[in-house]
């Protein structure tokens, strides 16, 4: 897409009835930040518990599966969450958001975070019955621990340095 392609799509968004809606319902965009903050502690807060179970934290009283069954349930609502009320946020500044320097940061943060994820539960994850409970988790489920780390901590950080950038 050109630069004035891009523009014109950004426009279009800033003009939409749902962002003049979020820019005109007082204490709306408020809301929604605080939302999306409780959507990231969601989202982060069990993945990194999970990821720190990768890593050996609880590996002789924890399986994977469990801690997988309880945590990424709820890593998935607040990624839900996160997304719904970070799109909604992004809408009536789009172009002004868009242009900041962490925004191709943040967006490639989560590119890399959603690929480790579908890498590690296509490969890693299928094989868990051999490593569910007090054996060394594979290298390649601990670098996704640390893949999904980075990134996560990489995306809100990223996300922070829009109100800034």
């Amino acid at each position: 897409m050109t630069v004035l392609a891009m523009d014109n799509f950004f426009s279009w968004l800033e003009d939409s009835w749902f962002s003049e809606a979020i820019r005109g319902t007082a204490y709306l965009y408020p809301m929604l930040e605080s939302i999306h903050i409780i959507g990231i502690a969601l989202l982060i807060g069990p993945a990194a518990a999970f990821d720190l179970r990768l890593l050996g934290l609880g590996r002789r009283v924890l399986r994977v599966t469990t801690a997988a069954n309880h945590l990424l349930r709820l890593s998935h609502l607040g990624f839900v969450i996160a997304a719904a009320t970070g799109v909604a946020m992004f809408l009536p500044g789009a172009s002004l958001i868009a242009d900041r320097g962490s925004a191709p940061w943040k967006l490639g943060l989560i590119l890399l975070a959603g690929l480790n994820i579908l890498i590690f539960h296509r490969r890693t994850y299928s094989r868990v019955a051999d490593w569910d409970i007090d054996q060394p988790t594979p290298v390649a489920a601990r670098l996704a621990a640390v893949v999904s780390l980075t990134s996560w901590s990489g995306v809100t950080i990223a996300g922070r340095l829009l109100a800034y950038t």
